[in-house]
């Protein structure tokens, strides 16, 4: 159950609410808890080994040794061979002075036990009388789940060369002291594990703060820096890896901050230059137009290389003024200076001027539902409508249409055509200044409506857009060519709400 909650934490969404083991604290909290269990685990384990080992080699050594001291003190006076009474009483008195510890007397064929103990024969291993022939030997057994040490010497006569007499003693002694010892001990030092294992969580829980504390700080200092606060800063304080990556982090935002500054800086002179130069040439641009639609109006006087000269001059004089007009426009978005001069206005009315102030009456279609009102810019709203159409007849093929509706608070003009619409790079681009959706062409996507070809249009278009709050987009035509959307806010007084809810 545990290995599968994991699981599931570490297959969280990313960026979700913070999970068991996913934050930097948790994770730092398990790994002192995990290090604390295995040390804890590790000294029992080891402490247990050794107290175990202690205890039972004490019981070994004095088990032997004193088997060995009765064996001698009472074989002294023990004859060989002996008979089955003589062998039981030298049992008897060896247990006596064991304590009453079970003793089994073996000589060749013969065998005594104290205590009566039938069970005592089945304790002894076939390998430990296999051993206990020259030497003493001892062996640890559990019979019927009790633990027992079993310890077999042999007697040797007491004359010069110690030669084995044939008789052997085994002592059999119950070690169940000595496990209930080692059990205990073993209890303690678990018991000790869960003190420790809280402690660490507390110390963990301290030094995560410790060191998350400046983490969160710079965290707190990164997201303020993303959303534009370049003043973010990160107090240092110390000299450790983290101070070290406060210092970087105020570096890198003393560097953008200036890059920012040097950037704005030469933005704002840049739209202060073209602002300039775009209203030092109104003046010579009025003239010139004036010349130049003095020759357009007696270019059929003129030899036909001259009036197409004057032709010429004309409409790339009023193109150029038109560009200039276009700049100063950008130049009064960019500088935060332009305003909207609202008003209430009757939209299908406001649509059909802006056709037929251009001729264009009998080349669009219109839908306009009457009734629709809102509270817009009219001059501002013509230019948008006639940048869309323009482009729409330029660049698209008819039949070029023009709906108006308005609902769930919005008033939407869509311009659709049936050419070969945009391809997806210039539907993505088709709204920045200057771009053209085809190289070869000298006007692009987003010419203006009067034809003059400045490249703006489009831009001025979703500036002028979001004047009112809205916005403009463009897309695929169901059946084919490109459809331009204008979407603005419906800001409508009382009865007239009324109206548009009628005409919708």
């Amino acid at each position: 159950m545990r290995r599968t909650e994991g699981r599931k934490a570490a297959d969280g969404p990313r960026g979700g609410p913070r999970r068991l083991v996913g934050g930097l604290r948790a994770r730092l909290v398990v790994a002192f808890v995990v290090v604390a269990l295995v040390s804890a685990v590790t000294a029992t384990a080891l402490a247990y080994r050794d107290a175990r080992t202690a205890v039972l080699q004490r019981a070994q050594n004095t088990a032997v040794d004193d088997l060995r001291e009765q064996v001698g003190a009472v074989a002294a006076e023990f004859d060989l061979p002996p008979d089955q009474r003589s062998l039981s009483r030298f049992a008897a008195k060896v247990s006596a002075g064991l304590g009453g510890h079970v003793v089994l007397a073996r000589y060749q064929g013969l065998t005594a036990v104290s205590h009566s103990a039938a069970d005592a024969e089945e304790r002894i291993t076939t390998a430990l009388r296999a051993s206990t022939t020259s030497t003493a030997r001892l062996q640890r057994v559990v019979w019927r789940g009790d633990p027992y040490l079993v310890v077999g010497v042999p007697v040797a006569y007491a004359d010069g060369d110690r030669r084995a007499s044939g008789l052997t003693v085994y002592s059999i002694t119950g070690l169940g002291a000595e496990r209930d010892d080692t059990a205990a001990l073993l209890d303690s030092v678990r018991a000790g594990v869960v003190p420790v294992v809280l402690l660490a969580a507390v110390l963990a829980l301290l030094a995560a703060g410790t060191v998350l504390r400046p983490v969160r700080r710079l965290g707190r200092a990164t997201r303020g820096l993303a959303a534009g606060d370049l003043g973010s800063r990160v107090a240092v304080t110390g000299h450790d890896e983290l101070a070290e990556l406060a210092r970087t982090f105020n570096e890198t935002a003393d560097a953008l901050q200036a890059s920012d500054a040097e950037l704005r800086a030469q933005e704002a002179k840049a739209r202060r230059f073209v602002a300039d130069v775009s209203h030092e040439l109104r003046t010579p641009l009025a003239a010139m137009t004036m010349m130049a639609t003095v020759l357009g109006e007696d270019a059929d006087q003129l030899p036909p290389d001259a009036a197409r000269a004057a032709r010429t001059v004309g409409a790339e004089t009023a193109r150029l003024s038109r560009l200039v007009e276009d700049l100063m426009e950008i130049s009064r978005f960019d500088a935060k200076a332009a305003r909207l001069n609202a008003s209430e206005v009757d939209l299908a009315d406001t649509v059909r001027a802006t056709l037929a102030l251009r001729g264009w009456t009998d080349r669009v279609e219109t839908r306009l539902p009457e009734g629709v009102r809102a509270v817009v810019d009219r001059r501002r709203v013509d230019v948008i409508v006639a940048n869309l159409v323009g482009n729409a007849l330029r660049h698209g093929a008819p039949p070029v249409v023009v709906d108006l509706a308005a609902g769930d608070g919005l008033l939407t003009v869509r311009v659709s055509d049936h050419g070969p619409g945009l391809p997806p790079h210039a539907r993505e681009r088709v709204f920045d200044r200057f771009y053209k959706a085809d190289g070869s062409r000298t006007r692009g996507a987003s010419d203006d409506a009067t034809g003059q070809g400045s490249g703006l249009g489009t831009a001025i278009a979703l500036e002028n857009a979001r004047l009112h709050g809205g916005t403009i987009d463009v897309a695929d035509g169901p059946h084919g060519g490109a459809v331009f959307t204008l979407r603005l806010p419906l800001r409508l007084t009382g009865q007239e709400e009324e109206v548009a809810q009628c005409a919708r």
